[in-house]
């Protein structure tokens, strides 16, 4: 089982957001067969049998083992993932685009940036996990407080000024068999169960973090 999967498919992506499929994906997170799901989530086995037949025909779940009890052999099932992450891909035709309106102020913006993050990288984890290879990433996920605005504009313009002399000193145009990667950084509020159930909204009906 993986940790994280990608789901490209629109079809597929379609059946995970189904509540009662997404409660059997959850509840896969170990085999279980469709009697034993059906005493956890209330529904007969034969509903969760058809239900269980849709996901493995999509990928997201898969056959553990088959147990012959009496005359009825009984499939148990797990997810293929203990996650998944639907891709932008799988809404193509919709999917943001950075390039429309780069501005790195705009909160719209850096959730375009973030889905093509999710999209570029969902490509790269399908391909290796085909080639059975490795992707070489990096990430860096903290939290720093601000006294104010003004010392969080400071530290984003000192941040910038210090990736814009790393890039300078390591970026290579003429390398012979080079490879570009994709840098992302970003900085936002952030976000807390209660701060998302109990938002406030200032006076010209804008949204306040």
């Amino acid at each position: 089982m993986l940790d994280v999967a990608v789901i490209d498919d629109p079809a597929a992506a379609e059946v995970s957001l189904d509540p009662i499929r997404a409660r059997l994906l959850a509840e896969l997170a170990e085999p279980a067969s469709a009697t034993m799901l059906a005493a956890k989530v209330g529904l007969p086995r034969q509903k969760v049998n058809y239900h269980l037949k849709t996901l493995e025909q999509h990928g997201l779940v898969e056959l553990v083992e088959e147990r012959r009890k009496g005359n009825v052999t009984e499939r148990v099932m797990r997810a293929t993932a203990s996650s998944y992450v639907i891709s932008p891909v799988a809404l193509a035709p919709v999917a943001p685009d950075p390039s429309r309106a780069p501005d790195r102020l705009s909160a719209r913006w850096l959730l375009a940036v973030a889905s093509r993050l999710v999209r570029d990288v969902g490509e790269l984890i399908s391909g290796a996990t085909r080639a059975q290879k490795r992707v070489a990433t990096f990430a860096i996920d903290g939290e720093v407080r601000f006294a104010s605005a003004a010392d969080r504009a400071a530290f984003a313009e000192e941040l910038s000024g210090a990736v814009t002399a790393l890039v300078a000193k390591y970026h290579d145009e003429t390398a012979e068999g080079g490879r570009p990667h994709r840098l992302v950084i970003a900085i936002h509020p952030r976000v807390t169960p209660e701060s998302v159930q109990t938002r406030t909204t200032g006076s010209d009906g804008t949204e306040e973090s």
